[in-house]
């Protein structure tokens, strides 16, 4: 029995490097797309040229997005195909355009860009930059939605930020059709309410 098992150590030894080599591979490309897609955004003159962070990219930088209280700088894309949303956040097309009158949809992964979202409180403050302008945003309400039977508001319903994840945050497979949405309304025109009712939202 025991020199049938003595080959499992330096196999298991084996995958365990190779495994630790991919994982730093794939840090080590999501630190590089990040150091592109700062550079896209820069000569973008703040998302009002589409610039292609590398030739083959099927996505653009369109907005930057800040969350002074948490330490947050992103910057965010513009479509949320599953692509896009592997380097950064995503507006969905179909929503308002960032910092536009109208109420913008931006989503991104539980794990990476917006794990931070169940940590926002009410009158958190948001910042977005786009071809629009500087834009600033306060944190109405977040709830947790069923993407089966939930349905988006329209895009001129009101004038705020859907800010759009996967839930619950520690999920062990991701998926599944809970969502957390974090509702944050205009500052520069609190008086309209914004929309209450939430689309299907897809997985992410």
């Amino acid at each position: 029995m025991l020199r049938r098992t003595r080959w499992l150590v330096p196999v298991l030894l084996g995958i365990a490097v190779l495994l630790g080599g991919r994982a730093g591979w794939i840090h080590a490309k999501a630190m590089l797309a990040q150091v592109l897609l700062e550079r896209a955004w820069a000569g973008s003159d703040h998302g009002r040229h589409l610039r292609r962070p590398w030739p083959w990219a099927d996505m653009a930088p369109i907005a930057r997005l800040r969350v002074p209280r948490l330490h947050q700088d992103l910057i965010v894309l513009d479509r949320d195909s599953g692509q896009a949303l592997a380097f950064g956040p995503g507006w969905t097309p179909s929503s308002a355009a960032p910092g536009a009158s109208g109420l913008s949809v931006i989503s991104a992964h539980r794990d990476t860009q917006f794990d931070f979202l169940g940590k926002l409180h009410t009158g958190d403050r948001i910042l977005l930059n786009s071809a629009e302008g500087a834009t600033r945003y306060r944190v109405m309400r977040a709830e947790v939605v069923d993407s089966r039977h939930a349905r988006l508001p329209a895009a001129d319903s009101a004038d705020g930020l859907l800010l759009v994840t996967c839930y619950p945050f520690d999920a062990i497979v991701p998926g599944g059709p809970l969502r957390y949405v974090v509702l944050a309304q205009r500052v520069d025109d609190a008086t309209q309410p914004i929309a209450r009712r939430i689309a299907s939202i897809s997985a992410r």
